[in-house]
């Protein structure tokens, strides 16, 4: 390989890396942009941040299809409620993996809200989010949000499992180690959007979500 074909190897790699993680960050301040949208009751910028089929599932009160359904959410008389009575909305960074025009990722989400006779804040639920984000004309948008509340059942632990190229690594570097012992837990699930347990689903549909 001659001087000038390894400097065009090494501008392309680093234009590579340069593209992922523009990728990485946009997807990052996607996220980052719900909490201040429904907190401050912008209902336009919350549903904005979907696609145009994206959904928004809030295992078990309520399920969103589309911008609109994320848009009557914010926008109604539940969500005006507690955002009224104080609350804030605070996800985590994400752990994401991209791959081409689409993203897959899983973070937490703690929902904070007022108690004015205490003069403090309390947390009202801790979830599992798994996403999956596509790359759009306009950008990054949220594809499919899953927002389970980590409430000790198997499926929304689940949701937070490794991804499957992670979990096949550690079995790998894990061969030689010693048989685990019958007590032990189970391994992860392959594939952390679609656990193979049911996340348990109410039948009461609320009117507002995490």
């Amino acid at each position: 390989m001659t001087e000038t074909e390894e400097l065009r190897a090494a501008v392309e790699l680093l234009a590579a890396k340069v593209h992922a993680l523009e990728d990485q960050v946009e997807i990052m301040q996607l996220v980052a942009q719900y909490g201040p949208a429904v907190d401050s009751g912008s209902g336009e910028a919350a549903a904005d941040l979907w696609t145009e089929d994206g959904v928004f599932d809030a295992v078990p009160h309520l399920r969103m299809e589309g911008r609109e359904g994320v848009l009557g959410m914010v926008h109604g008389a539940g969500h005006q409620s507690v955002i009224h009575n104080g609350c804030g909305h605070v996800l985590t960074v994400p752990h994401i993996v991209v791959d081409g025009d689409r993203a897959t990722g899983r973070s937490h989400a703690l929902h904070l809200r007022w108690d004015a006779d205490a003069g403090r804040f309390w947390v009202f639920q801790v979830s599992a989010n798994t996403w999956r984000w596509a790359r759009t004309p306009q950008g990054w948008r949220i594809a499919e949000r899953i927002n389970a509340n980590l409430d000790g059942t198997e499926g929304p632990r689940a949701m937070l499992a490794p991804p499957a190229d992670r979990v096949r690594q550690d079995a790998v570097s894990s061969a030689d180690a010693p048989p685990a012992s019958p007590d032990a837990s189970p391994a992860p699930p392959d594939d952390p959007l679609t656990p193979p347990m049911t996340l348990r689903r109410s039948s009461r549909r609320g009117a507002e979500s995490d």
